[in-house]
């Protein structure tokens, strides 16, 4: 009997913990938090290809699978471990969840809403009331300008505040389908681009010299994407000549509301002086005018208006064989309280490439908000595109002049013979 009884424990606890997770597992599905039955959306009709030939976006896992997708030009939606967790729970709305902590949760969160919205609109009659007084009421207009900055400025932190906390609004935002019209997406964007990518922005535009050697003084606040046919090109990567003899596309996204009119200039502080034994300066682009917003963000540098935007056209930049590499420099400067400017009187004055940068913002009173980064060197393709603009020296190689050693640094100087 022992043997028998020793034999069969294990498959009695076996059969206890299947019997014991059957119960839970029963009580767990039974058991809702609400009292309304709960809607099941109708299930996707089910595709006769196998998962690994059409990966589902919201649910691929496979590392694999998603650098496939982005390859089609989809994005997988949200991080993997959620997508992880959806591919093993129900199809059940995200606002009827039946967990008793979180839809606790989700109340303290509408009342606190509820709480903000009240004073949004409270805030709104002040705001109402100051805008209405007039200039000695206000006692004066520096101070009535003052107070009306200060309510609006706080009741945009209002309206941040409301949705901050709503998983809804965080989903769409991790989704990236966030209404950037709204403050709150454009405050977590602005959040998340300046965790990272700001950082590598700033790091790549000091590191390279590109400030000051271009300008004294940048502090990036809108973020910045440059485009050469469908390729991204990161701060600082090397783009072959070849490519850049298009205009690049620029994705402008600010974070503020409201539409800005910026002026934008590439400009490539490297080109070799053999003379004077420097570098001088070229504008490679300049265009003016040019109308952004946080909804509106593309921008094609081929497709601004001649007549009324572009004062230097694109010029595709090469570099000499022989010479270190060009930095071309993208700067997004906005002009002084977004009003255009004359167009017909810069297109007349600003004819040469070699101005600076730091002529053009002090004479039009532009403020750098914005900068990005490529290099171009010698390559295959160089040359033929020199040719095509018509380079003046494109045969010229550049080579180091020789530098004689001073006298104690000679290997046998006449002195010590």
């Amino acid at each position: 009997m022992a043997h028998c009884e020793r034999a069969s424990k294990p498959l009695l606890q076996c059969l206890r913990n299947t019997y014991s997770r059957g119960i839970a597992g029963a009580q767990l599905q039974t058991r809702a938090f609400q009292s309304t039955a709960s809607v099941r959306e109708p299930e996707a009709e089910t595709t006769n290809q196998p998962f690994h030939k059409a990966p589902d976006p919201s649910l691929v896992t496979s590392p694999r699978l998603e650098r496939r997708l982005l390859r089609q030009g989809t994005a997988p939606i949200g991080s993997r471990r959620r997508r992880a967790a959806l591919q093993d729970s129900a199809n059940i709305p995200f606002e009827q969840l039946p967990y008793q902590c979180f839809q606790e949760a989700r109340k303290v969160l509408l009342a606190d809403r509820e709480e903000k919205l009240k004073e949004i609109e409270t805030m709104r009659q002040r705001l109402a009331r100051q805008e209405s007084l007039s200039v000695e009421e206000a006692g004066g207009e520096k101070a009535k300008k003052s107070r009306v900055t200060a309510m609006q400025l706080h009741l945009e932190r209002l309206k941040i505040l409301a949705d901050i906390n709503d998983p809804l609004v965080k989903r769409n935002f991790e989704d990236g389908e966030g209404d950037m019209s709204k403050p709150i997406y454009r405050f977590l964007a602005d959040r998340k681009w300046r965790e990272y990518r700001r950082k590598i922005l700033v790091q790549r535009i000091t590191q390279m010299k590109v400030i000051p050697d271009v300008l004294p003084h940048c502090d990036p606040v809108v973020d910045t994407r440059m485009y050469f046919g469908k390729r991204q090109v990161q701060a600082g990567e090397f783009v072959e000549a070849r490519a850049s003899t298009s205009a690049p596309k620029l994705d402008i996204q600010i974070f503020e509301g409201g539409e800005k009119l910026v002026t934008i200039a590439i400009v490539d502080p490297d080109i070799p002086n053999v003379e004077a034994n420097s570098f001088d300066y070229k504008t490679h682009f300049l265009a003016v005018n040019v109308p952004i917003s946080a909804t509106s963000t593309k921008v094609d540098l081929s497709k601004l208006l001649e007549d009324s935007q572009v004062v230097l056209p694109w010029l595709p930049p090469v570099a000499q064989k022989g010479s270190p590499y060009h930095r071309l420099s993208v700067f997004i400067m906005e002009q002084k309280n977004s009003r255009p400017l004359n167009f017909e009187a810069i297109k007349a004055k600003e004819t040469s490439r070699d101005v600076t940068l730091r002529t053009l913002q002090a004479s039009y009173h532009l403020k750098a908000i914005g900068a990005h980064l490529f290099r171009t060197q010698w390559d295959d393709t160089t040359l033929e595109v020199m040719k095509e603009i018509g380079f003046n020296g494109a045969n010229v190689e550049l080579r180091r002049a020789r530098v004689e050693p001073l006298p104690y640094k000679r290997r046998n100087p006449s002195s010590f013979r």
